[in-house]
């Protein structure tokens, strides 16, 4: 790179009355006008305005050099006049460089210049635009790579993610990825250029050298507890490294001690809660706050000790990985990390583990990684995993300006529905238009595509930017007949790369036809027909909302009047690592794989309030080389298959299957006769019993058959027991009846049907969590509930409809007093009245006591419905029936809380996955030892498009559980489910009906214009 040219001198020649402009000249005769008048000159930009408002009135060097580095980002580079005034304004603009380097780096735009060859009060050029093009004759040069490489997967856009991972500096990226949309990138790179420079100080000393990094790998306030340790291991190595360190450590604010306030609420002693509080807000410096700590708590600094262990973890503030004995880390991308288990060759799980555990890889790692593994059919399952993690499917497309053909699609589901990637189509288009695709692996030659099927292209473009994905598979990809045909139409056949042809090119990138993995391009040859009834199904988080460390979740509790409603939560999360855009839930339970990246190692962590995973605890780590035997064939780890009717999984050498009663086709009349299809062919009777998991049973035999000993039930619904009768609570506690179905071993958690709770004399710390009595009067809470001495009839706000007692069936088979008090536990309702019968599972046997039930009717005319295992009523619904590890969920059970895993939490957490408000998630343990997931359409009358819409999420699941995905997976205890089967209420054949193109349709033409036409007149 030619070495950049030495600017003139300060305020002298013409290149600098060029620089400032006439407007900038007269400043420097008139010093006491210069802020408002540099200010007056970014009038046409308010952000911009007010920022430079800010430096001119700062006066303090650090505010003002944090000012500085922000600046960047409210006025462009491009308003060169803007910051030559700015830069006249500030006398001591040398005090902003860092000495010593082999470049100087200022903390504004990123303009650079040569330190051996100029002095450091020369003001840089405008034109110095690129601290890169400073940087890389130097100490860059030291480096095993480009240093913004480990930054490529904060791209938005998939090019600007391939041209990063492709480059060799910055200028490689700027022409691809813009920085208006590419803001976390652009930032994330001139930070690891900061710390290139400053880390390259530490030579070949190790600690100083990975303590000097920690601090450049996040863009987080950096904490009192790394910079003393670069301070410890450093000063002796560098004093050029603490100079350069605290020049950029300077610039941000000071670490406010009260934002730990919350680890005092981790001491067990109340008096130590109550001075460690006092503490933080009235002394400012650490070892003031530690020694007031260890005085008051009488408690040495212990890491194990809840309380310092959440101190010293805030404290760190960036990532934990700064102290002598760091404290568990999730890797640069758990989430991805998890994903690398699933490749299938040992070069690409290698690879995989490289890029994503503790270190980014060098260009060479990614390339490869890009060419034997992203284009390699072999690894579907890993690269499926990865684009669950950088880009989930949703439902819904809407709003795009040129991929006009992929709006109004309500119900299919899309990776990449945004802006960006619609801008990413269009620009494709014009790089084609050039003649040639450029792919990692080849250069496919085209003709001139706005002449030969230029819709087909455009299809193309928009299909691979905005990434239709099928609700099964959740695959992406174009059809291979469609590329083979688009090809031998539109390629350039005699320029072909030599020994390939359409067929050969299309096996490399689209090598199926199977519609449940790829996409035919003629659904997006056409608008979609749906027209204005795509309001039926609204997607309040497509696209998200919420800040980049939050999540969005649907508003599904309504609003209390004069608040603002709002169709969705932004609610504080945690990412998966430092180079992660994965977010948990704050406060939940989450699994991520070792930092090793070592095959079948996780740990358990919780999501805490500073944003970060902490209080991480190993778990024992699992062989996923290990196979099932059965019948003596091996089945590997991972897959599912069937043993006549029941649906097996194996994982890691152990061996789950459902408990169906099994009937063959060989079977005698006699034993179709016989057969009930209800576990261990027990009899069609229904004598309710109550097991200690807090599941009533139809009936003593089906109990026994679902392993359960004679003394382990008792007859009678668990429902019709009351728990506080004797009281088992102490007296300074009031029992509370609190039913839940535990999934757990009882016998060593327990499953017990109440909740102890204080009793309290206010209840107004308590949060509002709304319940409902037995004389529909709706209390805050369950505090101020018992205080008025009242009995809970069913959790959440009160409604109209639940005023009087209406015993109700609910699908699993327990009674209900009410609807409401059935939907509280997240159960539908069988029918009303008592429960009366059990639903026989059998083909070949009649209803037995259900023909004596009274169904409700069903919602809609125009599904075909599911009737959930053991239930007697049709529905229409997406349902699952899901497999689930028990071992797993004690192993949880232990190493976290020791308290019972319910079906209540299961569902919770799967209500949060789905994203359509029209739809809710209710189900139960079945009589079979499945979790029954049943996703329904909450209107009372739902429209087809609304079913349509249940079914699909319910694949989506589905499919998320079936592979493994992190989506799930990262979540406790969602990662002990196995495998799914779906069923689902496809809709009737209706000649008007609602006509609905999805990723699988291939009839086009005359009839889709024939029904339209009938069904508008």
């Amino acid at each position: 790179m030619a070495t950049l040219a030495a600017p003139p001198p300060r305020g002298t020649g013409e290149a600098r009355m060029a620089l400032l402009a006439v407007p900038a000249l007269l400043l420097l005769l008139l010093p006491g006008v210069a802020g408002a008048t540099c200010c007056y000159l970014a009038k046409g930009n308010l952000m911009c305005r007010d920022v430079c408002e800010q430096i001119l009135a700062s006066k303090s060097d650090s505010h003002l050099k944090h000012l500085l580095q922000r600046a960047p980002e409210y006025c462009p580079e491009s308003m060169g006049e803007v910051w030559g005034c700015i830069n006249s304004s500030l006398p001591d603009i040398g005090s902003f460089f860092i000495t010593d380097l082999s470049c100087l780096i200022w903390f504004g735009p990123a303009f650079c210049l040569r330190h051996t060859e100029m002095d450091a009060s020369v003001l840089p050029p405008t034109g110095c635009s690129s601290l890169f093009a400073c940087l890389s004759e130097g100490v860059l040069k030291k480096s095993d790579g480009w240093v913004g490489l480990g930054c490529c997967e904060l791209a938005i856009v998939v090019e600007c993610r391939q041209a990063c991972k492709q480059a060799s500096s910055k200028n490689d990226i700027v022409k691809i990825c813009r920085k208006e949309y590419e803001n976390s990138l652009y930032s994330c790179i001139n930070r690891n250029e900061m710390g290139s420079v400053c880390c390259s100080y530490a030579g070949h000393h190790t600690n100083c050298r990975e303590y000097c990094q920690a601090i450049f790998r996040t863009d987080s306030s950096p904490g009192p507890s790394q910079i003393k340790a670069v301070e410890s291991y450093c000063a002796s190595v560098s004093p050029q490294l603490i100079h350069c360190v605290n020049n950029y450590t300077q610039s941000y604010p000071m670490r406010n001690s009260t934002d730990s306030l919350y680890c005092c609420d981790r001491a067990e002693d109340y008096a130590c809660q109550t001075a460690c509080k006092r503490i933080l807000m009235s002394m400012k410096t650490e070892l003031e706050i530690v020694d007031g700590l260890i005085e008051s708590c009488k408690t040495m600094p212990l890491p194990q000790d809840p309380l310092w262990q959440c101190f010293l973890e805030s404290s760190r503030s960036v990532h934990p990985g700064v102290t002598a004995h760091p404290p568990p880390s999730t890797g640069l991308d758990g989430a991805k990390l998890h994903c690398c288990s699933k490749a299938n060759t040992s070069r690409c799980r290698e690879l995989c583990t490289k890029l994503y555990s503790s270190s980014w890889g060098n260009t060479q790692s990614w390339q490869e990684f890009d060419r034997v593994c992203e284009y390699n059919s072999l690894e579907v399952s890993m690269l499926t995993c990865l684009a669950d993690v950088r880009e989930p499917c949703q439902l819904g497309c809407r709003n795009l300006t040129y991929c006009t053909n992929f709006n109004n699609r309500p119900t299919e589901l899309f990776r990449s529905c945004n802006a960006q990637s619609d801008q990413g189509a269009m620009n494709d288009m014009k790089l084609w238009e050039k003649g040639s695709i450029k792919m990692p692996f080849i250069n496919i030659p085209v003709l001139d595509i706005k002449k030969c099927q230029p819709e087909m292209w455009k299809a193309i473009a928009c299909s691979l930017q905005i990434k239709p994905c099928h609700s099964k598979s959740r695959g992406s990809i174009i059809c291979k007949s469609d590329c083979v045909e688009i090809l031998k139409k539109c390629g350039d056949l005699s320029n072909f790369p030599e020994g390939h042809k359409a067929e050969s090119i299309c096996e490399l990138l689209s090598p199926t036809d199977d519609l449940e993995t790829c996409i035919p391009l003629d659904t997006y040859l056409r608008p979609s027909t749906l027209g204005n009834v795509v309001e039926d199904v609204t997607h309040p988080c497509n696209p998200n909302p919420c800040a980049a460390n939050q999540l969005c979740e649907v508003n599904r509790r309504g609003c209390q009047p004069g608040e603002p409603c709002l169709p969705y939560f932004c609610v504080q999360g945690c990412k998966l690592g430092e180079a992660s855009d994965f977010i948990v839930r704050q406060g939940t339970l989450i699994q991520v794989p070792s930092s090793t990246g070592d095959v079948g190692c996780y740990k358990i962590c919780t999501c805490g309030q500073s944003g970060l995973l902490e209080n991480c605890m190993e778990m024992h780590c699992v062989d996923l080389q290990k196979s099932c035997i059965v019948g003596g064939q091996k089945k590997s780890h991972g897959t599912s298959f069937d043993i006549d009717c029941n649906v097996c999984s194996c994982f890691a050498g152990n061996l789950i299957c459902s408990t169906r009663q099994c009937l063959n086709e060989h079977s005698s009349d006699d034993e179709h006769h016989m057969f009930t299809g209800l576990p261990c062919n027990c009899a069609d009777q229904f004598v309710p019993v109550c097991g200690q998991n807090g599941r009533t049973y139809p009936s003593a035999c089906i109990a026994r058959c679902a392993g359960l000993q004679d003394n382990q039930f008792e007859f009678g619904s668990c429902i019709s027991k009351d728990p506080c009768n004797p009281n088992p609570c102490l007296k300074s506690q009031r029992c509370i009846p609190k039913p839940q179905v535990c999934l757990t071993s009882f016998e060593k958690f327990g499953c017990n049907q109440y909740e102890c709770v204080p009793r309290q004399f206010s209840c107004g710390d308590q949060l509002r969590e709304p319940v409902c009595d037995t004389d529909n009067i709706e209390y805050n809470n369950l505090c101020t509930l018992h205080q008025k001495g009242k009995s809970i009839s069913y959790r959440g706000p009160c409604q109209s409809f639940c005023k009087s007692v209406e015993l109700v069936c609910g699908q699993n088979g327990e009674i209900y007093n009410s609807v409401c008090a059935a939907y509280s536990d997240r159960v539908a309702i069988d029918y009303y009245g008592p429960c009366q019968a059990v639903g026989a599972l059998s083909h070949y046997s009649s209803q037995g006591e259900c023909v004596s039930v009274k169904c409700p009717p069903l919602s809609a005319t125009g599904c075909k419905p599911v009737i959930p295992p053991g239930a007697c009523c049709p529905l229409c619904a997406g349902m699952l029936r899901v497999l689930y590890d028990k071992e797993k969920l004690d192993t949880f059970a232990r190493i976290t809380n020791k308290r019972p895993i319910t079906v209540l939490e299961i569902l919770q957490k799967i209500r949060l996955h789905v994203s359509v408000p029209q739809c809710d998630v209710f189900g139960y343990l079945s009589i079979e030892s499945e979790i029954v997931i049943l996703i329904v359409p909450v209107d009372q009358n739902p429209r087809p498009l609304q079913i349509e819409a249940c079914n699909k999420e319910a694949e989506k699941i589905q499919s998320l559980i079936n592979s493994d995905s992190p989506a799930l997976a990262s979540h406790v205890p969602l990662s002990a489910l196995r495998t799914a089967q779906v069923k689902v209420s496809d809709r009737k054949p209706s000649s008007c009906g609602q006509v609905m193109p999805t990723a699988r349709v291939l009839f086009w033409g005359l009839i889709l214009a024939f029904l339209a036409t009938a069904c508008n007149t």
